[in-house]
């Protein structure tokens, strides 16, 4: 079996004005659709980052793909490498947010992005789910958590009308938010966005939370947003309120710091995002769960690599999430399934996703009980709608993003606004 055609469709999907330590999101979120056909007739699909360093490189191996055999991996990553070695992408503005976006990750960005469709591709061709490839299910569904965000209630210059969720600022909306999620969606844990208002704001609405919903499992996430100081005094008003602190604060020396300080159980999709980070987190103990994510951790295999790190060291695994659609999430679910110390319900955007935006047969995938289901069909069990992807690309190519940019985003509603780390 050879490799016979490489497609990689950019699209772009309506994305709500979410707020965040950088600023806030654009009017739309860009990601990539990725297809590899094989030459006896199978089709394996990918979905990664739609900005503009991306899809060059992503572009630039399409041919360089075709001839190859789907099962050979290594010969992939090798590829990759020397694609990657004559682009050499800069970093895009966020990348401290985004991890994915940095330079350093094109490497582990565009291997991913190709592993996945590689991936898909072997299970269809095998007539197994892709779960069975990473070593099998470990569960038959895979936990998600409600992902709160504080909003505006529409964008500011307005391309599109309101969505349906409202504006989220004050403790009360944000309970709103979580009860509508949650019912919607069964969730059965909460996490906040923070680091974009004032710290004690942030930390009474974790409160607000906490007595509307006593059993859910609370996480707060300021992007490391906070300073020491400030973390460390947000964490003497929250006390027992989290099931876990998201990167308060930055880097491992302050993580590590912090958590001496203060106890806590520490988690990270920031300061822990490639191999080289997890060696000197353990040394500095920085954190006790790791925040997954194969966009830029190298693919699904290398996360299964990486949980079972984190087993041997300890670390308690999870996953981190940006906005994406259907291909992700299935991906995403699939890696977890076959993760054995999935120890806390993962990240997701999906539910910010309208539901006229999906690339898949059948819309929107379901989130029952707070949970993904495993299918048991072949590969990721995903069959793309055309229709949609034209829709979505022809959004891309009017949309006028090519990267995102929250900072400039944010000087519309603040023209003073600047890129301060941490800001509080």
């Amino acid at each position: 079996m050879k490799i016979k055609r490489v497609t990689v469709t950019p699209i772009a999907f309506r994305d709500p004005p979410l707020l965040n330590a950088s600023g806030i999101h654009e009017p739309y979120a860009l990601r990539s659709i990725i297809e590899i056909e094989s030459d006896n007739g199978y089709i394996g699909l990918g979905e990664s980052y739609g900005d503009a360093p991306a899809l060059a490189i992503q572009e630039a191996l399409k041919s360089e793909l075709i001839g190859l055999d789907p099962f050979n991996l290594n010969h992939l990553r090798e590829v990759v490498k020397s694609v990657v070695a004559k682009h050499r992408p800069a970093s895009l503005a966020g990348a401290e947010l985004a991890p994915g976006s940095h330079a350093s990750k094109a490497v582990s960005n565009a291997y991913s992005a190709f592993e996945v469709a590689f991936l898909d591709l072997q299970a269809r061709s095998l007539n197994l789910p892709l779960v069975d490839l990473l070593g099998g299910r470990c569960r038959d569904e895979v936990p998600f958590s409600a992902y709160l965000f504080f909003k505006y209630a529409q964008h500011i210059d307005s391309p599109y009308a309101p969505d349906s969720w409202g504006e989220a600022l004050s403790e009360a909306q944000i309970v709103a938010q979580a009860k509508r999620m949650i019912d919607e969606n069964g969730f059965q844990s909460i996490k906040l966005k923070a680091g974009a208002l004032d710290p004690e704001h942030e930390v009474a609405c974790i409160k607000a939370l906490k007595k509307a919903f006593p059993d859910c499992p609370l996480r707060i996430d300021p992007n490391g947003n906070w300073s020491l100081e400030t973390a460390i005094r947000m964490a003497e008003l929250l006390g027992d309120d989290l099931q876990y602190y998201e990167d308060p604060t930055p880097g491992l020396d302050g993580m590590s710091e912090l958590h001496k300080r203060t106890g806590l159980p520490l988690a990270t999709n920031m300061v822990v995002t490639d191999f080289d980070e997890f060696r000197r987190s353990v040394e500095l103990n920085s954190v006790q769960i790791v925040l997954a994510d194969h966009h830029y951790w190298g693919g699904l295999r290398d996360t299964v690599a990486l949980a079972k790190m984190c087993d041997v060291w300890g670390l308690g695994v999870s996953m981190h999430s940006n906005s994406h659609l259907a291909i992700s999430l299935m991906a995403m679910a699939h890696v977890a399934a076959a993760t054995p110390n999935l120890d806390y319900a993962c990240d997701t955007h999906y539910p910010w996703q309208e539901p006229d935006e999906e690339v898949i047969k059948g819309g929107k995938l379901k989130i029952v009980n707070g949970a993904v289901q495993i299918n048991k069909t072949p590969g990721l069990g995903l069959e793309l709608d055309y229709d949609q992807l034209g829709k979505l690309h022809e959004q891309f190519l009017s949309c006028g993003i090519r990267s995102r940019d929250d900072v400039k985003q944010m000087r519309k509603y603040k023209p003073d606004w600047t890129q301060v780390k941490p800001r509080f």
